[in-house]
């Protein structure tokens, strides 16, 4: 899925235009990004947990030369999915599945489209 799907569900749910629907995206992003820059976690209940993980600095090696090579401190970014994410990916298909993804094609072990994103809804 990307951005622009995002947008396009808003605009036919809730009957937005397309420009409130691409600010209100834009401005749901924009403040995830400004507080994950500030160190914050962000959490969604039902999706998952944005965690900011800070790393130490260490000395590295050059493969190729065997150089001693210091690496600056740095952070990143986790994502963790909440149970209720995972539990409706790895939902086992005699229970999940409905008749059209049965008839897709689609292999055991949860791959594939979950039903809920296949009809268009979050």
């Amino acid at each position: 899925m990307l951005k622009s799907d995002l947008i396009n569900i808003l605009v036919v749910k809730r009957g937005v235009t397309q420009k409130q629907a691409e600010s209100t995206i834009e401005n749901i992003f924009e403040s995830m990004k400004a507080a994950l820059c500030r160190g914050e976690n962000i959490e969604i209940r039902g999706l998952g947990a944005f965690h900011v993980k800070n790393y130490d600095g260490y000395q590295g090696r050059n493969p190729k030369t065997g150089e001693v090579i210091p690496v600056k401190p740095k952070r990143g970014i986790l994502f963790r999915t909440g149970k209720e994410l995972r539990d409706r990916v790895n939902r086992d298909e005699e229970h999940g599945a409905t008749p059209a993804d049965s008839k897709s094609g689609q292999g055991e072990g949860g791959q594939g489209t979950p039903p809920v994103a296949a009809n268009g809804s979050l």
